[in-house]
């Protein structure tokens, strides 16, 4: 039986400057010798050429490197830990193939963007289909590095507060400096219209999903879609949705923040970033992400019935379960009716009434009630709490610190530090800084009950009877048979939940303006 021969390696070691760490020749002896121990290869020499320029001299003139291959025979595989430290030219390169070629070696470039590339010379690949491959995988490197400069000249231009391009935050449009070079952003007036907008009904209640509808109905554009007519493209008709709604207005962005993956981009004292002028106050930004948060659900489908006026006003006043509009009697009558079946409950006594008998009924009940009365709002203030960014930023340096171990280089501990010295100095602010605590603000509008819904259309009457706490019971039915001509209003209550006795309210606002 024929024995073995293994497979011999030769690892190539080439360093520009002594004091290069980052390639040391530490580091590319233990990427050859896990190289050789893959292919099962017996390590038989060490070329080791340093302060040698890949530029200044081909391999063929290294010291070490050059004396191994002028004795081909005591080795089988070349093993390089990276491309550059074989060749910086094109023709060195082809010089290299053909030599390994001519010998038949294997040639082992251990790490790269595309992995380690190993190319056995002894196969019948030609050389120029040898180096297309090379040039090939070269490129994938260079693609890497292009990459990863352009990703560090973003984040540079992030620090200095200028735009670094892309899709703007919605909001905000690029314009050049003045009189220095760059983008900034500054507010954009027709899409900070519509943010305040969002705000406002936010503020006064409404759901995302229901505020996303009202955009779409008027034609706002969504974000995307807006992008594209400020840079001259065709909009493609994107919808806006409940999540949409959400984020634009959550987003650090609206205070100026510049913002990477998700979070502020911090100056080497650890505060946020600019990257133009504030569009909401930080109060009211406060005010909108604590009503976000107030408001969270469950995305759900706009029901058919939501044009319904007393949708989440009427109950069943058996189950107390909320009444929905549908068609009965095939269509031709459209009445609310206790849906308790398809919830999952069980009703013994299911109302129905009509549904426009109902409706008109429970609007001369409430504008009896409180028509007169002037409508007051309720303004949240969160006030602050550095807690939350403390949190994060105790998040950020544990993270921080645990990749202390990474940074070889003079350079790179010294950028760790001064990361590290910057997030402990805004965490130090911040246990510094005093918590103020939230509070309540009753602010009157200035209208009444009876001059708003005149003026608003079903929607925005159906948020005046909720937002008053109207509840509207409907007890079934006792009748037996016959013609039902008008509503039985012994079967339906009214009930205010936030205004107890009108009236009375009404004579102690008068009371308290007349002491004042």
């Amino acid at each position: 039986m024929a024995a073995y021969a293994q497979v011999r390696a030769l690892i190539a070691v080439r360093l520009s400057d002594m004091t290069d760490v980052t390639t040391s020749p530490l580091r590319q002896r233990e990427a050859g010798e896990a190289q050789a121990a893959r292919i099962g290869a017996r390590v038989v020499g060490y070329a080791t050429d340093l302060d040698v320029s890949a530029t200044k001299t081909t391999p063929f003139e290294r010291p070490e490197l050059g004396d191994w291959l002028r004795r081909p025979d005591e080795f089988d595989v070349i093993i390089w830990w990276r491309l550059d430290r074989a060749v910086r030219s094109l023709a060195d390169m082809e010089d290299l193939a053909r030599w390994a070629k001519e010998h038949r070696k294997r040639i082992i470039f251990a790490e790269g963007a595309g992995g380690t590339l190993d190319l056995d010379m002894s196969s019948a690949l030609g050389v120029g289909e040898i180096i297309v491959r090379l040039l090939a995988w070269a490129a994938q490197m260079e693609a890497q590095a292009i990459a990863e400069r352009v990703s560090g000249a973003r984040a540079a231009l992030r620090a200095q507060g200028r735009w670094p391009g892309g899709i703007p935050p919605y909001g905000y449009r690029p314009v050049p400096r003045d009189g220095a070079p760059g983008l900034t952003l500054v507010p954009d007036p027709s899409a900070v219209s519509v943010l305040e907008q969002i705000m406002t009904e936010l503020l006064d209640g409404a759901q995302p999903h229901t505020v996303a509808m009202e955009l779409n109905a008027a034609g706002v554009r969504t974000p995307r879609d807006h992008d594209d007519v400020r840079r001259g493209k065709e909009p493609r008709g994107r919808t806006w949705v409940g999540t949409t709604v959400k984020s634009v207005v959550t987003s650090p962005t609206l205070l100026g923040y510049h913002v990477h993956q998700g979070k502020p981009v911090r100056d080497g004292n650890g505060r946020p970033v600019l990257a133009g002028p504030p569009i909401v106050e930080r109060d009211k930004f406060e005010q909108v992400k604590a009503a976000v948060a107030e408001l969270a659900a469950p995305e759900r489908r706009e029901r058919k019935d939501t044009n319904a006026l007393l949708l989440g006003v009427a109950h069943c006043a058996n189950c107390e379960g909320r009444m929905y509009m549908y068609g009965a009697n095939s269509g031709k009558t459209v009445v609310y009716g206790c849906r308790a079946l398809a919830r999952g409950r069980k009703c013994e006594t299911k109302a129905s009434i009509r549904a426009d008998w109902l409706d008109e009924w429970a609007e001369t009940h409430f504008l009896q009630r409180v028509g007169a009365m002037p409508i007051t709002r309720v303004v949240r203030h969160p006030g602050y709490d550095p807690g939350p960014e403390l949190v994060e930023l105790t998040d950020e340096l544990r993270m921080h610190m645990a990749e202390q171990g990474r940074y070889k280089t003079p350079i790179g501990q010294q950028l760790w530090g001064e990361r590290r010295d910057a997030l402990e100095l805004r965490v130090t602010e911040l246990m510094e800084t005093p918590r103020v605590e939230p509070r309540e603000e009753l602010i009157r509008t200035g209208e009444t009950y009876g001059e708003l819904w005149a003026l608003a259309d079903q929607a925005g009457r159906r948020r005046l009877l909720v937002d008053a706490g109207a509840r509207v019971l409907v007890s079934a039915s006792r009748g037996r048979g016959g013609r039902i001509t008008r509503l039985d209003e012994s079967r339906v209550s009214f009930q205010i939940g936030a205004h107890t006795d009108p009236e009375a309210e009404a004579l102690d606002a008068i009371r308290r303006e007349e002491s004042e």
